[in-house]
């Protein structure tokens, strides 16, 4: 797994760089103001350009196509980074979506036990898709390495290109190095308090994985959800784990507490002692919340473009 994600990886990062090397001829570009010396009103409806252009923009842009192309080729590759660009941008509202879905509902503390599946299977596809889809836009709007930074689109394109890149590495590290290791905190249940007394630690055994019990707190008493078919391998409805407390989590649902108090009571939550998490967790947590700051200032970089 580590080896095809690594592979997959460095082919985007080929990719990209023959994208921002290779000199080509590209669409409508900041350096048209720079050649004809006017505003992008003059040429786009959008005053901040981009978009559908005027009559003069369509002018412009036809002069700058060889006569010899062909209008049904040009549609074929305007079709064609529309679809693309389409890919791009579905496939961050999945991501970025997933990313703030986690931090703002579930908190990222729920995957202290071990990395969900699901989260890390939208998250690896999304950034090999965005690298690809990416890499395809820049190399139709970027048509010289100059571009890049003498522009503020390539300015902001780089910066947003480095913030990508940030968040792979991240990602990188986090799924092969970190999530072993928080998956290693998962032993064989066991209690380290007096009997009937589960502290976080013990609980966190019970997590209804590979035959073992699926256990979690509720408002201080611990409950057994092995039975239950809502707690299909220790998992309620895709969002709960067990081996956690969830009281906070459990407020939310949709039904009352009765049907967490209908389950079978099999201890206590011991009283939380002073903890200090260990230093793969606080990496955890660090890459976790700077991946959310990154989704915002990739946002912000989107509405410069647009909108400043």
């Amino acid at each position: 797994m580590l080896k095809m994600v690594v592979h997959l990886f460095f082919g985007i990062f080929l990719l990209s760089s023959f994208v921002l090397f290779a000199p080509h001829v590209a669409g409508a570009t900041e350096e048209y103001a720079k050649q004809t010396g006017q505003a992008c009103a003059v040429c786009h409806l959008d005053p901040g350009g981009g978009g559908e252009l005027t009559a003069a923009g369509k002018t412009f842009a036809d002069s700058r196509h060889s006569r010899s192309e062909k209008p049904e080729k040009r549609l074929f590759f305007k079709g064609f980074r529309l679809v693309i660009g389409y890919i791009h941008f579905l496939t961050a509202i999945f991501w970025f979506g997933t990313i703030l879905y986690v931090h703002l509902i579930l908190k990222p503390a729920y995957a202290v036990g071990g990395l969900p599946r699901g989260e890390v299977r939208v998250g690896v596809i999304s950034m090999i898709v965005m690298g690809v889809s990416g890499s395809i836009l820049t190399f139709y709007r970027v048509n010289s390495f100059d571009m890049l930074i003498h522009t503020r689109f390539g300015t902001l394109l780089l910066i947003k290109i480095g913030l990508y890149l940030v968040m792979v590495l991240s990602a990188l590290y986090v799924v092969n190095v970190i999530g072993p290791r928080l998956k290693a905190k998962r032993k064989e249940p066991s209690l380290s308090g007096p009997a009937g007394e589960f502290t976080l630690e013990d609980l966190a055994s019970y997590d209804g994985k590979e035959g073992r019990p699926a256990y979690f707190a509720f408002e201080g008493q611990i409950y057994d959800a092995t039975q239950s078919v809502l707690w299909r391998q220790g998992v309620h409805i895709g969002r709960h784990n067990a081996g956690n407390d969830l009281t906070e989590a459990l407020k939310l649902a949709p039904h009352g507490r009765e049907k967490v108090t209908a389950l079978t009571v099999v201890g206590k939550l011991a009283a939380a002692g002073p903890r200090k998490a260990p230093l793969h967790e606080r990496v955890f947590f660090f890459m976790a919340h700077m991946n959310l700051t990154i989704v915002f200032l990739i946002i912000l970089i989107l509405s410069l473009w647009r909108w400043w």
